[in-house]
């Protein structure tokens, strides 16, 4: 039987042979926050910059007994400006990943995909919570949740390819794409199917690339391997997707708190298709999963580096 937090824990430690990520913590003013980028120094996950009003952090960290010695604070107003000021460190160079404090995450992403001062690139910004949901083998990656409301077909081949991306940063073995939808088979009447199919397609034509994808899928038979026989599907994700693409915002938020609150599963959040990774956590998320956060971020700021250097 897996024990708790396995995939986490194996995520973290292979953070630990890497040089901590520079992190620009926009505005830890409470204490999961600063917690949290705390934490995730001592584990060498990220060398954290803490964006904020410098004399509400250090009042925070001295009452919480939390130890920001040496960490550097750069001094901002209040959390917009604190949002702007961790973006601009970012666009700097002195920071390669971003990390959610205490602030709204629309004045986060605000700052991030602002015109001209932002973050954004060629591809569209999206979010994947990557689950560790007991007794289930592998960490499971679910898209959109959190910034895409109602994305089109173009939208979700960005949302794909973010998530792809991800799987080959956090190592998996092989990446295998379910399309889900509330049926495995193609109906004009269902819209998620059609677009799901045509996902299919792109990923034959190499318009989205580095994966197995399957779609329609409904979520029974993309994970599990007799739902999948019953329904006389031959494929090879059915039954074995560790990345689910659901059709909206509302399904996908509703499955990972599902799988969190009814099944006991741990969510690590990130958003993906900016310059560089951002950590987003919420104020319910447990510590492992924030450290799991910072992880994913800092094995995803390794593969940017690393694709750099291939390029050039």
């Amino acid at each position: 039987m897996d024990r708790p937090h396995e995939k986490y824990q194996r995520l973290i430690e292979r953070c630990q042979t890497l040089a901590p990520t520079p992190t620009a913590v926009a505005h830890p003013c409470d204490q999961s926050s600063l917690e949290g980028a705390v934490e995730a120094a001592k584990l060498g996950l990220i060398a954290p910059i803490l964006v904020g009003p410098s004399a509400r952090i250090l009042s925070l960290a001295e009452t919480w007994g939390l130890d920001i010695t040496g960490m550097q604070i750069v001094d901002a107003p209040h959390s917009v400006a604190a949002a702007e000021m961790a973006v601009q460190l970012v666009r700097e160079g002195k920071a390669e990943a971003l990390m959610k404090g205490s602030l709204h995450t629309d004045e986060l992403m605000g700052a991030v995909v602002k015109g001209a001062t932002g973050l954004r690139t060629a591809r569209r910004v999206s979010h994947c919570f990557v689950m560790d949901v007991p007794n289930h083998d592998d960490a499971l990656i679910i898209t959109d949740a959190a910034v895409n409301i109602a994305p089109t077909l173009e939208v979700k081949a960005d949302i794909l390819q973010n998530a792809i991306d991800l799987a080959h940063a956090l190592h998996f073995d092989e990446v295998r794409v379910a399309v889900l939808s509330a049926m495995e088979t193609v109906n004009p009447k269902v819209p998620s199917t059609l677009e799901a199919a045509a996902l299919c397609k792109m990923m034959d034509r190499g318009q989205v690339t580095g994966a197995l994808i399957d779609g329609p899928l409904a979520l029974d038979n993309a994970i599990d391997m007799e739902a999948a026989r019953v329904k006389g599907i031959k494929s090879p994700v059915a039954g074995r997707a560790n990345v689910l693409l659901v059709p909206d915002l509302e399904a996908g938020n509703m499955l990972a708190k599902s799988l969190s609150f009814l099944a006991g599963a741990d969510t690590a959040g990130i958003v993906l298709g900016a310059r560089v990774p951002i950590i987003l956590t919420s104020r319910a998320d447990s510590l492992i999963a924030r450290l799991a956060s910072c992880a994913v971020a800092a094995l995803v700021a390794q593969a940017r580096r690393e694709s750099t250097k291939v390029l050039g």
